[in-house]
């Protein structure tokens, strides 16, 4: 986060506004966020599904994915993606919790970032418990093709989304997305969809990119999140939120 960025952000809370972490992360992936910006904003992680309070470290909500569901996606995944690999994000009470490991994966699970996080179990134990989002993981394909392959046989089970083309699609639970977080958040504040302007730059952003007052895709998005946006602000490396914001606070 440059300091400029840094700045246009904490001009537009010092104004009066209100400013929403919104990610596909995992809470436990907030702090270096929080500790760039300087405060602590309120978080929406896992595409929607959990809310997250970093000033107090305290999940405030989540949506969950059923047994029966992760068994229902699960047996889609492994038809209609063959040889790919399953993993499932968890939630405690905390960003991290002991009580509850968070990231588990099936055995050869290939992870699509560096520095993975994770405990391997057998598959029987991946889907044993509710989880927050299940990622589908086949090292060679995009993601690109894996949702569109998948969005034909998943009903009612879930979510389809990606935040990166590196052949991962994550689901979280039918009707969550950034959007409904934002909206979570942002409804007992009084602030109505109207009034938020939302920055994004993949598919897991549409959503909020579409309900948001004034959507603004950055200059290196998505064609996805550039299609849904109201209008295309410069790349994130050259200070599009800030060159946004700017407009109202400096």
């Amino acid at each position: 986060m440059t300091a400029r960025t840094r700045a246009a952000v904490r001009a537009a809370v010092a104004g009066g506004a209100t400013f929403i972490l919104a990610t596909g992360r995992p809470p436990r992936w907030v702090r270096p966020v929080v500790e760039a910006l300087g405060f602590a904003p309120m978080a929406v992680c896992a595409n929607g599904a959990v809310i997250y309070d970093p000033a107090t470290d305290r999940v405030v909500s989540a949506h969950t994915l059923s047994v029966d569901a992760l068994a229902a996606l699960a047996e889609i995944a492994r038809r209609v993606i063959p040889g790919s690999g399953l993993a499932v994000e968890r939630i405690g009470d905390r960003a991290h919790d002991t009580a509850t490991p968070q990231f588990v994966s099936s055995p050869g699970y290939e992870h699509a970032w560096l520095n993975p996080d994770h405990t391997e179990v057998s598959i029987e134990d991946l889907l044993s418990a509710p989880a927050i989002k299940l990622l589908i993981r086949k090292t060679g394909a995009t993601s690109a093709e894996m949702a569109a392959r998948l969005a034909k046989h998943l009903g009612s089970e879930g979510e389809i989304t990606y935040s990166t083309n590196n052949g991962l699609v994550e689901v979280v639970p039918l009707g969550i997305s950034k959007a409904t977080g934002v909206a979570e958040i942002g409804r007992p504040l009084g602030i109505a969809e109207a009034d938020v302007v939302a920055f994004g730059d993949m598919p897991n952003d549409v959503p909020m990119l579409l309900r948001a007052g004034l959507g603004v895709a950055m200059g290196n998005a998505h064609p996805d999140a550039r299609a849904a946006a109201n209008e295309v602000t410069a790349p994130n490396t050259d200070d599009g939120v800030a060159r946004v914001l700017e407009r109202w606070w400096s």
